[in-house]
């Protein structure tokens, strides 16, 4: 019987290493992608007033870099940004090690 509840231990360890994994790499990809929905958004609303793709590309590529060029320059907001992520990943490494005390709780009982 012991060895059905480590291994379920082991499966819920798993799991939950999954979906911690699954977040952090679903907020990091967010932060990428973000600026560039940004543009493509503002080149569609640039087409829809009449003005050419290839202009309004240009023209939302440089304000989805100034996007990023004024979050660069915000004091701590990029650092910020970068530190809520490690704290997910440092939340769900503790998470997963708790798992390692009731794998030794059960083998001891």
């Amino acid at each position: 019987m012991k060895n059905i509840n480590v291994a379920l231990v082991r499966l819920l360890q798993f799991v939950i290493f999954v979906v911690f994994t699954f977040v952090v790499l679903v907020y990091f990809s967010t932060l990428l992608i973000l600026p560039l929905d940004f543009a493509v958004l503002f080149i569609k609303l640039l087409g829809v007033l009449g003005i050419n793709d290839m202009v309004s590309a240009v023209i939302s590529i440089t304000l989805a870099g100034l996007l990023g060029w004024i979050v660069y320059k915000t004091p701590g907001l990029g650092t910020l940004l970068i530190s809520i992520g490690m704290d997910m990943v440092a939340a769900g490494k503790e998470r997963v090690k708790d798992f390692d005390k009731i794998v030794e709780a059960v083998k001891s009982a």
